[in-house]
């Protein structure tokens, strides 16, 4: 296992290397054969691979959409180099922050390829616009930057400030957010310095002679000109029509919430990722000795070989279609208890081995296999979506009792059948042999024997008694005191070993305490120094962590404590199920520190309160495009809402109050510098900030697109988060347009004559 904070794919080569030095050296020599089982690099770098095609392919997508909007090879190129001096820089600056480049780091910069585009369209739509109107390309370069710059800066710092809750937050999934955090974050500012500073030169260089002949695009041309007359008719009218323009906002406003409460699915902790690996143990009958768990483990390798293909190659072709094959599998037997492992030939299916693996060792009676697929976030087996019921007490009897019917009623309610699996921890049987030597204080006196030097000579004849540490070179061992070996081979030798008494005469064990030969627990834990027995339950993928909470809640903890609990008896859920509350409280709180963060920056732009509460509107209208676009996705894969996931409407809140912020800041430019009418400046408004407000919506979505619709490993980490950005984004884009211009003719007439 390496340090922590060391890297995984630098360790795994210094492995490689070190085990092909002994197979050529050592092992060969032996006749020996050393084969890597398992390699976690391969899916760290599938899954590397799988977001570099994704940063490739979403940057060809945002190219493309520019192209059709600007219709203009060098307009789109000079908009394009955006996109790698942005991700170039953050591999840079990330570096310098001390930040590693990993699967969710390297998912943050893809998310940002469409999205470090949007300054540069906003500045370099506002110059060609000022360009067209008879200005010298000086003139448009300096004053169309100038115009929009205080807006760009503030949806900038609006896309990077909410991620400041995200930065602080101390909870195991913090980690995983500030990775997504600090790329994005990164590549928007760098951003915005190339929109303020090279956009302007480039475009300067652009139109500084005849314009470029535009492609022409007559369908498309034709569509984009009826859809600006549609808004900028509405516009018109919602302006005019105060009483529409009510009814239009509370209607959008309540629509979206209320869609937002019926799609609402329940929460899960962190996605468990789709390793090639399977792994688990088997819990045996209690009492059985390494030679019964090795036939026990043999029985399972003869069954499971016909599903090998690593030594018969030739076997996978004969694999019938559908039919699960192991390309690696291990087991190994210990005493009273084993644990087994094994690869999919097909890295997709792992998941199929499970129950090819499970079902051999339960075939003996008393026997069980819990079988898993490790999650990416918890070594343990099942750690990465584990609800565990800690049932804790003083007589650990009574607390085994309590967890036979807790666990009867939890399979009941999550049966093995539906692909839920539970284990208690430890065994639930009282039934491991157990030999216990009550000492005799009479005895024990009459031959000034203490209970202490008793028990010392017991573990000196049994299990060698450990005297002192000795240094021998650089190494330090232990000095142990061992009797000679006693003929193990029942139970009853332990009432013949040998004791001194104060008269130097050799009696045995039984003259000096009560030997006892019964049964007991194979393991006392203890939580809190309280006795506890856990039952450890993993859903199956199709039931989220909190709807299996609810029903274990519902269905089995609360009808037992209803019924009547002994004294002392106490139930606990913890395990993931406590880290899923404890992140989602603190989720909470951090949305709810972006909105006022969002708030108090646009404030500051627009010199008053009321108009950063008008851009605020499009955030409910983006919550329930996001839980749209979520919704859709799983239609065709099964994602549900984890703690990844809901990071994407942190990024939501701070991206989609940009289309309203260029709004209200060019309606008030209009308002102040123009000095145009409020009808005038909302319209013209409106029409000025159609194109760029959809050009910018749609680069980003469509440079997002690839990390929700290719499959592969990894892409389970972050699909769910790019879905609920790209359906808030596409919806906000549209319904933004329709209840911000509402807004403003309500309001702008009150507010700015108050402040002239």
């Amino acid at each position: 296992t390496g340090e922590t904070g060391s890297n995984v794919i630098e360790t795994m080569e210094e492995i490689k290397k070190v085990v092909s030095e002994l197979s050529d050296n050592t092992l060969s020599q032996l006749n020996l054969k050393l084969i890597q089982l398992y390699d976690e690099t391969d899916y760290i770098i599938s899954a590397i691979d799988l977001v570099l095609q994704n940063i490739f392919v979403g940057g060809l997508f945002a190219i493309v959409i520019l192209l059709l909007f600007l219709k203009s090879w060098r307009a789109t190129l000079v908009i394009s180099v955006a996109i790698p001096i942005s991700v170039v820089g953050s591999f840079v600056a990330m570096a310098m922050l001390g930040r590693s480049l990993n699967v969710i780091s390297l998912a943050g910069i893809a998310f940002a390829v469409g999205m470090v585009v949007d300054a540069a369209i906003i500045v370099l739509e506002n110059i060609f616009r000022l360009r067209q109107t008879g200005r010298t390309s000086f003139e448009s370069a300096f004053i169309g930057a100038s115009q929009v710059w205080p807006a760009i800066l503030v949806s900038s710092l609006t896309t990077v400030m909410v991620f400041i809750p995200i930065l602080i937050m101390e909870l195991e999934a913090g980690q995983l957010f500030r990775d997504i955090a600090v790329a994005i974050s990164v590549s928007v500012l760098l951003s915005l310095i190339v929109s303020i500073t090279l956009i302007p030169a480039l475009s300067s260089y652009l139109f500084n002679n005849k314009f470029e002949k535009k492609i022409n695009l007559p369908y498309i041309d034709k569509f984009g000109a009826k859809f600006v007359k549609l808004w900028s008719d509405f516009s018109l009218l919602v302006i005019k029509r105060k009483l529409i323009a009510c009814v239009v906002i509370i209607a959008l406003t309540l629509s979206a919430i209320l869609f937002s409460f019926i799609l609402m699915p329940k929460l899960d902790y962190l996605p468990t990722g789709n390793r090639n690996f399977v792994f688990g143990f088997i819990q045996t009958p209690p009492g059985y000795n390494l030679e019964t768990t090795n036939k026990l483990t043999l029985n399972v390798e003869e069954e499971t070989k016909k599903y090998w293909v690593r030594d018969k190659p030739e076997f996978s072709t004969k694999i019938k279609k559908g039919q699960p094959a192991i390309s690696d599998f291990f087991v190994v037997a210990l005493e009273g208890r084993a644990f087994m492992g094994g690869k999919s030939l097909d890295s997709s299916k792992a998941s199929q081995l499970i129950p090819v693996m499970q079902a051999p060792a339960n075939k003996d009676p008393g026997t069980r296999a819990f079988m898993f697929q490790p999650s990416l976030f918890g070594r343990s087996v099942g750690g990465g979506r584990t609800i565990d019921i800690d049932i804790s007490g003083n007589d650990l009897e009574v607390i085994h009792n309590i967890a036979k019917e807790t666990f009867g009623r939890v399979v009941q309610v999550l049966p093995f059948s539906e692909g839920h699996k539970s284990r208690p921890k430890p065994s639930l049987e009282l039934a491991a042999p157990e030999v216990r030597i009550i000492p005799d204080p009479v005895r024990l006196a009459d031959n000034g024997i203490s209970v202490n030097e008793l028990g010392r000579t017991i573990d000196t004849f049994n299990d060698g008694f450990k005297v002192t540490e000795i240094n021998v070179g650089n190494k330090k061992l232990d000095l142990t005191l061992r009797g000679r070996l006693l003929e193990k081979k029942n139970t009853q030798s332990i009432s013949s070993i040998p004791v001194v008494n104060n008269s130097g005469n050799v009696i045995p064990v039984a003259s000096l305490a009560n030997v006892i030969v019964t049964s007991g627990p194979t393991e006392i834990r203890r939580i809190e120094k309280s006795r506890t027995v856990t039952i450890s339950i993993t859903p199956s993928s199709q039931l989220p962590l909190q709807a299996a909470m609810d029903k274990i809640n519902s269905e089995v903890i609360d009808p037992m404590i209803q019924n009547g609990l002994p004294k002392n008896i106490k139930f606990n859920l913890s395990g993931t199920a406590d880290k899923l509350t404890n992140t989602w409280n603190e989720l909470i709180v951090d949305l709810l520190l972006a909105l006022i963060i969002v708030y108090l920056v646009m404030s500051v732009l627009f010199g008053s309160f009321i108009y950063p509460f008008i851009i605020l509107f499009s955030v409910p209208v983006a919550a329930a495009g996001g839980l749209a676009g979520l919704t859709i996705l799983n239609i065709w894969v099964d994602q549900p809402l984890d703690m990844l996931t809901i990071l994407g409407f942190v990024i939501l809140i701070g991206i989609v109050v940009n289309n309203a912020i260029l709004l209200v800041h060019q309606s008030l430019y209009n308002i102040r510098k123009m000095e145009m009418n409020s009808t005038d400046a909302i319209t013209s408004a409106t029409q000025n900030r159609i194109r760029p407000i959809f050009m910018s919506t749609l680069t980003s979505v469509f440079g997002m697109l690839p990390l929700v619709l290719f499959p592969g490993s990894g892409s389970e980490l972050y699909r769910g988060l790019g879905s609920v950005v790209v359906g808030g984004l596409s919806l906000s884009a549209i319904l933004t347009m329709a209840i911000v211009p509402p807004m403003l003719s309500i309001t702008i007439d009150y507010l700015e004559k108050k402040t002239k």
